[in-house]
């Protein structure tokens, strides 16, 4: 089976690995601060506004919760989301408001969120799809200048950019996914991004069970009884450790190599599908985007989507469709809204393989499985008759 996305880890990992096991210690230490100071300077922040948890989701929970939201108030994000999003706005009270996407980008523009926006808003959150920045700057203005706070899904955008800057600094907190699906992954892990200082030493606190000064006495010391408590507030424990941090350090070294595979994959793809009829492959970027190109998406005729997704499974090609649409699920309170965007998308598009490990022949044979599986379906569909 091609697979649709593939973790590339070897030696530099095991080594890693290695030696956390040689110094003894695997949980959070060295290694972790270590790990959010390269990727803060990765961001171009300072290592203070990052901390490294154990997943992108507890980063979407911490952000909620930091935000004290409660019942009645609204949180905006596109109903093209992972689930994971809108889980973390049920769970504080607050109501998730789903926005409409541009049905080939499948990002929300500017005024896809200021169609949903009421005085009850309190966030805005954007989810960068497939690695593309989307209307992330102009969406950013428009929050700050209405003083809601912009949270940025960037799980799929570790590696992306506008005009420079890294996508993840723009609104006022982000999370990474360092998952085993992910661009860098640590096997499970995340990053969180919080803006304001206090309010990212607040955040750091809530992900170490609400600790003012970590027990240990590897910590400084406020007092000869290093083991004394303070807990301000309650938290949970959901910081990262050690010996995710050791891969997490390599695969960002070699994150300019990952990515810069995945673009060629791309580029490949546009050349092989251009000429498809009935196919559409993903728009050009924006000047000034850079994208960490974690979806490569088509999008085709829905009579004909499922049975080609069906038609490549069975020639050993895995592909599905993300996100599939949150407003939708009857659990989040939105089942009658229309959003023609997301719709449109949702009927249309398939996600194909797109990960490093990929050779050459493994992305010609993708293309050339689809051209095949699209032209006979297509055929069948107008014929009237199911395709052989």
């Amino acid at each position: 089976m091609i697979n649709l996305f593939q973790p590339q880890v070897g030696d530099e990992e095991l080594d890693a690995v290695a030696g956390v096991f040689q110094d003894r210690w695997l949980g959070h230490g060295p290694r972790t601060k270590a790990f959010e100071a390269a990727f803060a300077e990765h961001l171009g922040v300072g290592p203070e506004h990052v901390v490294f948890i154990n997943s992108g989701t507890a980063g979407l929970f911490l952000a909620m919760e930091s935000l004290a939201l409660k019942a009645g108030d609204e949180v905006v994000l596109p109903s093209l989301s992972f689930l994971a999003a809108a889980n973390a706005v049920v769970t504080t009270g607050a109501r998730p408001v789903f926005c409409d996407v541009d049905r080939r980008t499948l990002n929300p523009t500017l005024e896809d969120v200021e169609r949903v926006l009421t005085e009850r808003t309190k966030a805005v959150v954007v989810l960068h799809y497939g690695g593309y920045p989307g209307d992330t700057v102009r969406i950013a203005d428009h929050c700050r200048e209405r003083g809601i706070t912009l949270i940025e899904d960037a799980a799929c955008s570790v590696a992306s950019r506008v005009h420079g800057r890294a996508v993840g600094t723009f609104g006022d907190l982000a999370m990474w996914s360092f998952d085993a699906m992910k661009v860098l992954v640590t096997g499970d892990g995340g990053m969180i991004y919080v803006k304001d200082p206090q309010q990212a030493a607040r955040v750091r606190r809530l992900a170490y069970h609400g600790l003012a000064q970590p027990s240990g006495f590897g910590y400084a010391k406020v007092s000869a009884r290093w083991w004394e408590l303070e807990v301000p507030e309650p938290g949970r424990r959901v910081i990262g450790n050690d010996l995710t941090a050791a891969i997490g350090a390599v695969q960002l070294r070699r994150l300019p190599e990952l990515v810069g595979r995945r673009r060629q994959i791309v580029a490949q793809y546009d050349r092989e599908l251009t000429d498809v009829p009935g196919l559409l492959t993903p728009p050009a970027l924006p000047a000034g985007h850079e994208s960490t190109h974690y979806f490569y998406w088509v999008q085709m005729d829905p009579q004909i989507r499922d049975d080609v997704a069906g038609d490549l499974y069975r020639a050993g090609i895995y592909t599905t469709f993300r996100y599939a649409p949150l407003h939708k699920v009857a659990a989040y309170g939105s089942p009658d809204i229309t959003l023609p965007g997301s719709d449109w998308a949702a009927d249309r598009t398939l996600c194909l393989p797109l990960h490093p490990g990929l050779s050459d022949t493994d992305v010609r044979t993708v293309a050339t499985a689809l051209r095949r599986a699209v032209a006979a379906r297509t055929a069948a569909a107008t014929a009237g008759a199911p395709a052989a």
